[in-house]
């Protein structure tokens, strides 16, 4: 079946067809690092994390470009309010966000181009679109002249007649209010870079469409990014790209927001939910299960019962693969294939929520073969299962989720098991006893820890529920 997705410039679904035949190239806006990230920032890593591993399981050889903004008006304001250089915030920032990706199993992107690192590129593009008509230099500033592009908001398909193009300090020379900036003029003490037009640093859209046409070339098939950049950033990105002569990108797809109390997670609404701290409330996969799992397309609205839900979702999973392994005694390989309602809903626009019902099936039918004891049936459902999580990032037998990235962890699970162990032993002493009280006082106890115990005919055996 072929792959279809939601192309926001055509505003519907369309069947997916590469540029290259057998290869995909995704261009991805990444972090403006600023500051670190929170859970809205990371949910689109992970949405396109999950789009690219669904193009690869298809057999597409993947590029995926993901940029890093290191230069921009907030880093510049951050570092004079913090008396630090620019790129000390910037570079401790950018940290966070890999580690943020990291922790919730990203794959890492073919290539993270830094746009301080481009500037030669974007002088390129600039003398290019000055020498064809569709730029100007003004007292050190270079902008791009938006009535000299026809197609201009074709993608956020505004008026040009209404349109308010947002513009900083400094902007000064313009034909139009409506042209936006590619270069600003250097001012005291601020970062600088040497052109033809004077010294000064990138305007933000400039970035984007100089690194795509470097490492994707000036045509390539999926450009993806939240659903806030559409105007003006990704408009301002086509303009400049097209009109340098650039076919650029062949589809759109854009992610929605994390929300809280109906308002989008953002730095300057002062509703953020930072990604470290989460980490230190929810294991990393479930955190992966809650942002990850609900449609691309769809508003994520926060909460700590939303979470929750997915923790003990995420559960009903984990308890079936971890059954099936101790009634096998060894490790269920994933399938060579996913079932074929899970790939139809993955191709049907990446429709994550349907994939998660057929997993969701798909546990029960094995739990239903480990009550009737048939390992057989038992271990082939979870071999599904792992193909499936797979996909998703979500396989709890993956090394990156086992513990063995990390150095010592394996030894720290073991530690745990010892000290639960002992508690059990007592738990099981005061049952042979008949002291129910003292039995179920020990259960609860450990259910405090964040552990859940389940007692069944091998023993009792504990699960991590989300650390607290």
């Amino acid at each position: 079946m072929t792959i279809r997705l939601y192309d926001t410039s055509a505003r519907q679904i369309r069947d997916f067809t590469p540029l290259t035949p057998g290869c995909v190239s995704i261009y991805l806006c990444g972090a403006t690092v600023q500051a670190a990230p929170h859970i809205g920032h990371i949910r689109s890593g992970l949405n396109f994390d999950i789009m690219r591993r669904w193009f690869a399981y298809r057999g597409y050889d993947v590029t995926f470009v993901r940029n890093v903004t290191d230069i921009d008006d907030k880093i510049i304001q951050k570092s004079a309010d913090q008396g630090r250089p620019w790129w000390a915030i910037g570079y401790e920032n950018e940290r966070a966000f890999n580690n943020g990706y990291d922790a919730l199993g990203c794959l890492p992107p073919t290539v993270e181009p830094r746009a301080t690192g481009h500037v030669t590129e974007m002088v390129e593009m600039m003398r290019g679109l000055i020498e064809r008509g569709h730029a100007y230099e003004a007292e050190g500033n270079v902008y791009f002249d938006v009535r000299s592009f026809p197609g201009y908001l074709e993608l956020s398909r505004q008026d040009l007649d209404d349109l308010r193009q947002p513009s900083g300090e400094g902007e000064t020379g313009k034909r139009d209010p409506r042209d936006f900036a590619m270069w600003k003029a250097a001012k005291p003490g601020e970062p600088s870079w040497e052109t033809p037009w004077g010294r000064g640093r990138p305007g933000w859209h400039l970035e984007c469409s100089a690194m795509a046409h470097k490492y994707l070339g000036p045509a390539f098939d999926v450009h993806g990014g939240g659903l806030d950049l559409v105007f003006p950033h990704h408009e301002n990105e086509i303009a400049q790209a097209k009109a340098y002569g650039d076919a650029f990108a062949r589809y759109w797809a854009h992610n929605a927001w994390v929300t809280i109390s109906g308002e989008k997670m953002a730095k300057s609404l002062g509703n953020s939910v930072l990604v470290s701290e989460m980490l230190k409330q929810w294991r990393p996969i479930v955190l992966r299960y809650y942002l990850g799992t609900p449609h691309y397309r769809s508003m994520i609205e926060y909460s700590p019962e939303a979470l929750a839900e997915a923790e003990a979702a995420f559960a009903r999973i984990e308890g079936f693969v971890q059954r099936v392994v101790e009634k096998a005694g060894t490790v269920i390989e994933p399938a060579a294939e996913v079932p074929l309602a899970f790939a139809e809903a993955m191709d049907d626009d990446f429709g994550v929520p349907q994939a998660l019902a057929v997993i969701h099936t798909t546990v029960r039918q094995g739990n239903s073969a480990l009550s009737a004891d048939d390992k057989d049936g038992a271990a082939a459902r979870l071999a599904e299962v792992r193909a499936m999580l797979g996909v998703l990032g979500l396989d709890p037998l993956d090394p990156h989720w086992a513990g063995e990235s990390g150095a010592g962890a394996e030894d720290l699970h073991g530690v745990v098991d010892n000290l639960v162990r002992m508690v059990l032993d007592q738990r099981e002493a005061a049952r042979a006893r008949k002291d129910w009280a003292t039995a179920d006082a020990l259960r609860d106890q450990l259910g405090q820890s964040g552990l859940t115990i389940e007692d069944s005919p091998d023993g009792p055996r504990w699960t991590l529920g989300g650390a607290r």
